[in-house]
């Protein structure tokens, strides 16, 4: 059985940093594309960052670029995105998902992803 917990979220000043924590059981997150999505109050869950398992590569939406960064301990089978810099526009439950067969076109598609975690929430002051 696949679970992804997420965990690190909390409330933070603008300009702040967090780093959150996305810890998977029952899949081998080297294996995968594992992403981070978020979705703000009202609005559609978005993607935020990507690390694939082809190549290690890493995208990102352009809003976060610079100021995250997606990452990957495969001893600890865990993901990671670290958020420099936070923003109010950053609020959102940010959740950590994991897909083995999206090409490169469907990265960003949250349809692609097969397993979610149940979130972590990330609170941005003024």
């Amino acid at each position: 059985q696949v679970q992804l917990v997420e965990s690190g979220g909390g409330l933070v000043q603008a300009g702040g940093s967090l780093r959150l924590s996305c810890a998977a059981s029952g899949l081998t997150v080297r294996n995968y594309n594992m992403a981070w999505f978020r979705q703000a109050p009202g609005k559609e869950r978005e993607f935020v960052a990507v690390i694939r398992y082809r190549g290690n590569n890493e995208y990102y939406r352009d809003s976060v670029k610079g100021r995250f960064t997606i990452s990957r301990d495969n001893a600890k089978n865990t993901v990671y995105l670290q958020m420099n810099s936070l923003i109010i526009e950053d609020t959102a439950v940010y959740y950590c998902a994991a897909d083995r067969e999206a090409i490169l076109s469907a990265i960003r598609d949250l349809n692609m992803y097969d397993y979610w975690g149940q979130g972590t929430q990330v609170t941005v002051s003024s």
